[in-house]
């Protein structure tokens, strides 16, 4: 056998298996992700109510979709969600996440309750606070919370703080595991210096862990971000988009779009703009914050 050969049975041998093992994972993707992506794609060009056949209409649908003005506020909308649930969840998710990491037991009692949220299903936490917010029956009508006895989910412009509300709640336990995670990775001698430097507590926290928690809040924030183009349930159960539209985002709009009007084609077009928002979205985090060029924050690395 000659040394070429040889050298490449020793590659087979060594990268082979590894190859196989991401082939059911790679055939997933394909079936799952990629293939209705472009399915997507070509109903965009099409008119179609679900049933018969698709017929090309060429750029009719996306021609709709960027002068329609339903469509506009769906996005503004959903720009808006995004913004207003990040300013919510990042700095009570770091406060938490920090103090969490702590070693202490009562710390570790109190995480145990407070990711209870992170067990619960959108649906059911959408029936539960639809219920809450009853302005009939619900929480605020009890002796004492009358300050806060309003229509929430009835007046459009109460029904979108509800909303953004209640996801934050959904989900900053989910961010807090994170922040907690990335704080316990922050070297003790860091903190052991500070101290006998004369550092307080804040100086230690401004100057020590927020630069290390930094890839973390990259992480934590492109998750926020780009999962704000996903929330559907939640909404749909407890708004349905309404009242008047006040809470219509942009999943929410591909849906009732495509399954309650039957336009399919103008959907998919909706779906295609979602998933290239979310890609631009990440990669524009990930460019400008340098999560690409990550160093290890080891000690001594």
């Amino acid at each position: 056998m000659s040394h070429s050969a040889a050298r490449g049975v020793a590659a087979t041998r060594r990268y082979g298996p590894s190859g196989l093992l991401t082939l059911p994972a790679l055939i997933f993707f394909g079936v799952f992700a990629v293939a209705p992506l472009f399915v997507a794609l070509y109903l965009s060009f099409t008119e179609w109510s679900g049933l018969g056949t698709p017929r090309f209409v060429g750029l009719k649908n996306w021609a709709s979709l960027f002068t329609s003005s339903g469509t506009w506020n769906s996005m503004l909308l959903t720009l808006k969600l995004m913004v207003v649930t990040w300013l919510i969840q990042t700095p009570i998710s770091l406060l938490l996440g920090v103090f969490l990491s702590g070693k202490q037991r009562y710390r570790e009692i109190f995480a145990v309750v407070y990711f209870v949220p992170l067990l619960l299903s959108s649906a059911a936490i959408a029936i539960a606070f639809r219920n809450l917010l009853d302005p009939n029956f619900g929480l605020f009508t009890l002796p004492g919370l009358e300050f806060l006895h309003r229509n929430w989910l009835g007046d459009p412009e109460l029904a979108f703080t509800a909303i953004a509300a209640i996801i934050a709640w959904q989900f900053i336990p989910l961010h807090t595991l994170l922040y907690q995670g990335g704080a316990r990775q922050v070297p003790q001698s860091l903190y052991e210096a500070a101290a006998i430097d004369g550092a307080g507590l804040m100086r230690q926290f401004f100057s020590i862990t927020l630069p290390q928690l930094r890839y973390t809040i990259v992480t934590s924030s492109t998750l926020m971000l780009v999962g704000a183009l996903t929330y559907f349930d939640i909404i749909y159960i407890l708004t349905q988009g309404g009242p008047s539209d006040s809470t219509r985002i942009l999943p929410l709009d591909m849906y009732l779009t495509g399954f309650v009007s039957n336009k399919m084609g103008l959907a998919s077009a909706i779906a295609i703009l979602l998933v290239v928002v979310g890609m631009v979205l990440s990669l524009t985090i990930t460019k400008l914050s340098g999560f690409t060029r990550m160093e290890s924050q080891m000690e001594g690395e």
